[in-house]
């Protein structure tokens, strides 16, 4: 690969100083890019965004950055299953450490929304309750140290 090639792809160069090139690798997270490239392709964000346009829209902002947020959380759209990646990384990741609905919905709540966003969590979780509960084998035997 050539090194413009390169510099167009993954790393600036700095090449201010003779005989001396500054390389330095920029790395962003491709969900918010991924969100921004997509979040008005949902209906609902859509009529958000002519509300906000129009000055109408009291706690949603579109940023600088390109971002729709409400209250400063970023508005999540339900496109190629962009929902579902963000369950399914808090589900089981460290980030909510514990799969609880309540423990969860907060976790997630303090940097997103999106309508339903509850009772989605609810929905998700609830297809993985037979992980938070013991097999039968460890019922009874924590049945029987009561």
């Amino acid at each position: 690969m050539d090194v413009q090639a390169l510099a167009n792809q993954i790393v600036k160069l700095d090449i201010s100083e003779p005989n001396r090139v500054l390389v330095c690798v920029v790395a962003q997270s491709s969900l918010l890019e991924h969100i921004k490239a997509h979040q008005f392709d949902d209906t609902h964000f859509m009529v958000l965004r002519d509300t906000v346009q129009r000055g109408s829209a009291k706690e949603v902002v579109i940023g600088d950055d390109g971002v729709m947020r409400l209250k400063g959380r970023i508005c999540f759209p339900n496109i190629d299953g962009l929902r579902n990646l963000i369950l399914e990384e808090a589900y089981i990741s460290s980030y909510s450490i514990h799969t609880g609905v309540m423990k969860m919905y907060r976790d997630l709540k303090q940097h997103y929304w999106w309508r339903r966003m509850k009772k989605d969590i609810v929905a998700y979780v609830s297809r993985y309750l037979n992980y938070q509960q013991p097999p039968e084998a460890e019922k009874s035997s924590f049945s029987s140290l009561s």
